[in-house]
């Protein structure tokens, strides 16, 4: 399959609207099955990259009707934040016990960045972000 088949069935999934349950049928399957470590590993990327994205956008725009889908992309942004933090817990609560690589390698340069080899900062931390969750939900 070529760059440009692709690209026209692509065009044509979201002229025929079948771009959003589609994508919302990805997103359970993300919940539901567990994903390997590598997955994980492209999925945090990707949500980084496109969070720098729509930040980017939402900096450089001028006027509000510049971006006027803002409000739904970041309702699917936050859905596969959402996904992504549910098939993480997975495989960290499945696979955690088999050193501090079998959950991605994303998850442990974050957890080392973290902690910084200091378990009661990494503990201050987490009860901050706790607090911060509580409070913004």
């Amino acid at each position: 399959m070529n760059q440009g088949t692709l690209f026209t069935a692509t065009r044509d999934l979201a002229r025929n609207g079948l771009g959003a349950p589609i994508l919302l049928i990805l997103m359970l399957a993300m919940v539901v099955l567990p994903l390997p470590p590598i997955a994980l590993d492209l999925l945090f990327t990707f949500n980084i990259s496109l969070s720098l994205i729509i930040l980017l956008v939402v900096i450089y725009s001028r006027r509000p009707l510049d971006f006027s889908i803002f409000p739904s992309v970041l309702l699917v942004a936050t859905l596969l934040r959402l996904a992504l933090n549910i098939a993480s817990t997975r495989v960290v609560l499945l696979h955690g016990q088999n050193g501090p690589g079998a959950a991605g390698h994303v998850i442990k340069a974050f957890g080392e960045f973290v902690v910084g080899g200091n378990y009661a900062v990494g503990l201050v931390v987490f009860i901050i972000l706790v607090i911060i969750n509580f409070v913004v939900v």
